[in-house]
């Protein structure tokens, strides 16, 4: 069982072989459950500086056991989320225009690999890396598109359900039998809606980006405990490049 991984983030443009490899394992885990079209697992991000990544890895080899991305809305690109359910209602591009200009932006592309299933690598700690980075790159606010497996995630992260667009929030999306729920963090400086414990962690690795540390899958009892290795330092980051697109 892997007890031992690190967690690091980087602009997709700095590593293009890790995207690939990044989009490689996504694409696997989506086609094990049959889905072959979503919007946030296309190859084209890796070209975008607006788009950074979180990886998690083996210490030992560097194997990629999953991952998430963090999409900058830039005002050329649109966010994944807009891509997916625009379509069926225009109103989410009213949302992302409203927010741009003080820094918005989507956590999307989480995926874990078979081999760590059950730790809580992808909905826990790669988003939980992926929110930490976030005012490195000038965001304050965050849009994701939850499978109804990771609602309640992101809502004990500090997301909450978008309910003034689709059917209270939710779309049959990617497929017409799978239902997706479109929820948005408010206030990604402070986090106040999100989980007492798991703000400390998000602020804890905001101040100290580079740590290791011993943790646990919070939704589970008794879990095995994990020690991550986290470098969250964005090089190049600027507060500024995406305010005001």
């Amino acid at each position: 069982m892997v007890t031992e991984v690190r967690i690091r983030a980087f602009r997709a443009v700095d590593e293009p072989e890790t995207c690939r490899h990044f989009i490689e394992g996504h694409r696997t885990v989506l086609g094990n459950h049959g889905i072959n079209k979503v919007t946030s697992s296309n190859d084209q991000w890796a070209n975008w500086p607006s788009v950074f990544v979180v990886v998690v890895e083996s210490e030992d080899d560097g194997r990629m056991f999953g991952g998430a991305r963090v999409h900058a809305a830039d005002g050329v690109h649109p966010l994944p989320i807009e891509g997916a359910v625009g379509d069926m209602d225009p109103s989410i591009y009213v949302m992302v225009r409203e927010n741009l200009s003080k820094g918005t932006g989507e956590l999307c592309g989480l995926w874990n690999s078979i081999e760590v299933a059950g730790l809580g690598i992808g909905a826990i700690f790669a988003s939980r890396a992926a929110l930490a980075i976030a005012p490195q790159i000038g965001l304050t606010t965050i849009f994701s598109l939850c499978s109804p497996v990771t609602v309640k995630f992101s809502e004990w992260q500090g997301g909450r359900i978008i309910k003034d667009i689709g059917n209270n929030g939710t779309f049959y999306y990617p497929k017409h039998d799978l239902l997706a729920t479109a929820v948005f963090v408010q206030d990604m400086i402070n986090m106040p809606d999100t989980a007492a414990l798991e703000r400390d962690r998000i602020m804890n690795l905001r101040e100290q980006p580079r740590q290791v540390a011993m943790e646990h899958y919070p939704f589970r009892k008794g879990s095995t405990a994990i020690k991550i290795s986290y470098d969250l330092r964005v090089q190049n980051a600027d507060i500024h490049e995406f305010r005001n697109a």
